[in-house]
Formats: structure tokens, sequence, C-alpha cells
């Protein structure tokens, strides 16, 4: 008994070893932020305490009571039916040809989840573009994709003249995508800290441009602000909020676009919408939700009201079509807002994962989901 005692603490000390080797140099994980950049962390207004802070308390579901956590964990060991879809989403395919003129106008192509690849006045502006398979910093861990491809290779995409990234969540900021996308990319806009992780991967820090919430940019005639969200930050075990995270403005001559990456419902969109509104297309995160994730991730109904608060035109739900992040049904997040959406007035646009569309032009509305299990 001592000998296999002996055996297994060994066991045990080799993996937890091991992991906190991988952990600590595995390149997915990232880097923390050093020089100019920790110095103006530090200067930061939203950095309080040593981290990175919302404007308005946010109860973190990790500091609920003990029981609550663990009937949750219970709940996504259990799994949820209808959590994935039984078949694959219906998808359109997308050729390099078809990129070849962006042209004027806005066009917009949802490639699930919140990775939206937008083209505006002929600059092609790619948001949270996470491609992987797995929402993960390892391949066989983690929510998988509904679909096995995407509507085109990475490899096929045309030039971007910027990446777009809203924080740094393994849903949102893929190393492998960004491995891919570098090289093809001018220019990488990002909200404070989330640099380091990006030229730890490569990419050349003259291309990165980083901002706090309500700073500006503008790149070769299209305006950017970075704007607030309710969120959080962290890809390890030690880094939860040492990244800022941010929704952004986007505007280009007459066309003025909001893109909200993730955040919980509260006051900011009002101000935003005061600020910069009124907006032709916002695209805002309507799935991924839990009651007891409540600050942080919106219900379905709240994503209505926030595009109100915007004063937006029409709105392009988001987060959701792509991964198992949550305990509903994949098909809840859209009925809830189709049926939100009315009693508002919203314009809702709901495109296949892959369609191109324009902003100019009819607005695709078909309830594709209604025809799949």
């Amino acid at each position: 008994m001592k000998k296999f005692m002996y055996t297994l603490l060994s066991v045990i000390v080799v993996l937890v070893g091991g992991g906190m080797l991988f952990m600590a140099f595995a390149p997915q994980f990232g880097a923390a932020a050093q020089g100019q950049s920790l110095e103006r962390i530090q200067k930061s207004k939203q950095y309080r305490d040593g981290k990175f802070q919302n404007t308005s308390p946010t109860p973190m579901m990790d500091e609920a009571p003990f029981l609550d956590k663990v009937k949750i964990f219970a709940k996504f060991i259990g799994g949820t039916e209808g959590a994935k879809p039984a078949e694959e989403l219906p998808m359109m395919t997308l050729r390099k040809e078809d990129f070849e003129a962006a042209g004027a106008g806005v066009k917009v192509t949802w490639f699930g989840h919140s990775a939206v690849l937008l083209e505006i006045n002929g600059k092609r502006i790619f948001a949270d573009p996470m491609l992987g398979q797995r929402a993960s910093p390892v391949s066989f861990i983690g929510s998988k994709r509904f679909n096995e491809k995407l509507p085109i290779a990475i490899e096929d995409l045309p030039p971007l003249d910027v990446v777009l990234l809203s924080h740094d969540h393994y849903d949102h900021l893929d190393h492998g995508s960004i491995l891919k996308l570098k090289a093809k990319t001018k220019h990488f806009f990002v909200p404070l800290g989330v640099s380091a992780h990006l030229v730890w991967w490569g990419v050349p820090a003259d291309k990165i441009t980083e901002l706090d919430w309500w700073e500006t940019a503008t790149f070769e005639g299209l305006f950017l602000a970075a704007t607030p969200a309710r969120h959080f930050s962290g890809r390890g075990l030690k880094d939860r909020d040492q990244t800022l995270w941010c929704s952004w403005v986007l505007k280009s001559g007459a066309q003025s676009i909001y893109f909200g990456g993730d955040s919980g419902y509260d006051t900011h969109f009002k101000q935003i919408g005061e600020k910069y509104g009124p907006f032709d297309l916002t695209m805002l995160e309507c799935g991924q939700y839990n009651e007891a994730w409540r600050y942080i991730h919106m219900m379905p109904e709240q994503t209505a009201q926030a595009h109100v608060d915007l004063r937006g035109k029409v709105l392009m739900p988001t987060h959701w079509g792509a991964f198992s992040l949550a305990l509903h049904h994949w098909k809840d997040p859209i009925q809830r807002l189709s049926k939100a959406a009315p009693q508002h007035n919203i314009q809702l646009a709901t495109p296949l994962i892959g369609q191109r569309w324009s902003l100019e032009a009819e607005l695709p509305k078909k309830q594709w989901w209604a025809n799949v299990e």
C-alpha cells in the first residue's frame, strides 16, 4: 500500500508539474504586458486594485455560494438536451473571387459566434476572428464548433485591412487563427494589454494599436473608437482581468457600425448611443447566457434593449450558432431575440453562416434555424 501511495503521489506531482509547465510556456496562453503597454494599463481609469474593473459592480460566478457553483458544474457535466444541433448548420460557401471588389457601402459576412468580416467602403475589417475548431487552448478539450468546415479556408481569405479584437477569451481570440491571419493583415486594433499576446505570437508591435475605453484612432480613412463593455478577461489561472475588454465603434463616410463583443447589460449602451449613435448596424451578443453569469452576458431580451439604447437601425445577433458554452438549447437565443425584436420595432438581420449580405440591400430575414434539429 505504501508503494502504491508513493507511486500515486509521484504521478500526481508529474501531472501537476507538467500542467504548470505547459501553461507557463505554451504559446496559446499568451503573454503578460510589459514596458509602455504595462505603464498605460497601470494609468488607466479602468485599472484599480491591480486589475481592470467594470464601471458597475459585476459579481462573477466564482463569487457565488459554493452550492450554487456545484449545481452549475453538475449541469455542465450532465449536459443539456439540445445544446448542440443534431446536424451541421446550413452554411454558404465562399470563394476568393467573391471578395475581389469590395466597393462602396457595407457588406457583412458572419462566420458563426462573434466572428464577423465587414467590408466598409472598400476596407476589410475582421472582428473577433475566432476560426478554430474549439474555444479552448488545446485541441482535445472544450466546446467544438458545430460545423466541421468554415465558409472559406483561412488561407483563401482576402487581404485584411484591420483585425479587431474585443477581449482575450478563447472564443474571441484564437492563437491558431492569428498565426494564419497575421501575414495578410495590415493592422490590429485591440484593448489595453492584448497586444502582448499578439507580439508573443509573432505580430510586429508596429502593426498593433492598443486603446483604452473612449480612446479613438484613424486608419486609412476609417474611424475607430474603443468603447466600454461589461465583461472580464483572462486566458490562464493567474491573469484574470489583466487585459481590458471593450466594444468598438466604426465609422467610414456616412456609415456607422457598432461591434459589441461580449457584455452584460448596463448603462454604457445608452452612453455610447448618445456619443456615437445612431448606428446603421449593431452586432450584439445574444447567446451563451445564464442567470448565474447574468452580469457579463445579456439575455436576448436585453440584447434588444441594448440595440434601442445604442440608437441602432439594423441588429445582427452574434455569440451564437457555433459553440455551446452555456446550458441553454442552441436555438433559444435566436428564438427569444426574434420574439423580442418586433416589440421594439427592430430590423433583425439573421444571415446564414457564410452569407455575404449588403446593408444597403434587402436584409437576410429567413428563420433558417427552424428547419434544423
